[in-house]
């Protein structure tokens, strides 16, 4: 058993030496960019500076108007608006179409400058809460694909439960939602972020209410995630993957034709 000094911080702390100079000055509504060093992945030099991500999905007028599938697309905020990612989906058609949100497909992360920074692969899972064999799972990788963790969730019948991994396979954070997914109180619905025991919470993941219109007629949303300012880049990675497994998981559906959301409880 670990000693009380070895588990003293209950989430992977960044180096706290680390001092990042301003290399280049933003663009209008833009995140500057931290000098890269050489225990980051380049590009997650932004996630050193922010304790909270706004993810917003961009509208696509061919899902409102005839309800096809198409990529979707979002772009990613800090706290004060400015853009420090853009997210977008690559998959086929057919999954598309055929698949829904349970489909398969690789989320691509690009920082202000169009350089790929991350990458989410979700692989196609049959979705119930009654089988611990149809489970959901997410690998948030660097370039050139080295995995940098693992956002899995567990069978539970009553509430969402997933556990966030580093690369080497150890649970960092579990993750709960609750009983109901559905924004039918015109509210925010959260996910909280919860240390590996679940005894401490260190942050959330939030679904924010849209509008009535919005939220009956697209699958358009808009989603928050919040954790300590000195959590190891890595870790806020792949709680950022964590918000858009989420998504796919509860959210992405259009409401107009009553689809059911894989994973609701």
């Amino acid at each position: 058993m670990a000693s009380n000094k070895q588990m003293s911080a209950p989430y992977p702390m960044y180096p706290p030496q680390q001092n990042y100079a301003i290399t280049n000055q933003p663009q209008m509504g833009m995140m500057s960019a931290p000098q890269h060093t050489s225990n980051c992945p380049p590009g997650l030099e932004y996630l050193s500076m922010v304790d909270q991500l706004l993810v917003h999905q961009k509208v696509e007028l061919l899902e409102v108007i005839i309800g096809f599938e198409t990529q979707n697309k979002y772009s990613i905020k800090n706290s004060l608006g400015q853009k420090v990612y853009y997210a977008g989906e690559n998959s086929d058609c057919c999954t598309r179409n055929c698949c829904g949100p349970l489909r398969s497909f690789e989320m691509r992360i690009f920082d202000n400058h169009k350089n790929h920074v991350m990458s989410f692969q979700r692989p196609f899972a049959c979705a119930t809460c009654w089988f611990p064999c149809c489970l959901q799972s997410m690998e948030i990788s660097a370039p050139p694909g080295n995995v940098i963790g693992i956002v899995e969730q567990k069978w539970s019948i009553f509430i969402p439960v997933f556990t966030v991994k580093n690369s080497s396979g150890n649970v960092l954070f579990r993750i709960e939602g609750p009983f109901c997914t559905l924004s039918c109180c015109c509210g925010d619905v959260e996910f909280n972020i919860f240390t590996a025991d679940g005894k401490n919470k260190i942050g959330k993941i939030t679904k924010q209410w849209t509008g009535l219109i919005k939220e009956a007629f697209t699958d358009t949303d808009n989603f928050g995630v919040s954790f300590p300012i000195d959590l190891d880049v890595r870790a806020k990675a792949t709680l950022l993957g964590a918000l858009f497994l989420i998504d796919f998981m509860f959210f992405e559906t259009t409401r107009e034709k009553g689809d059911k959301r894989p994973g609701m409880f």
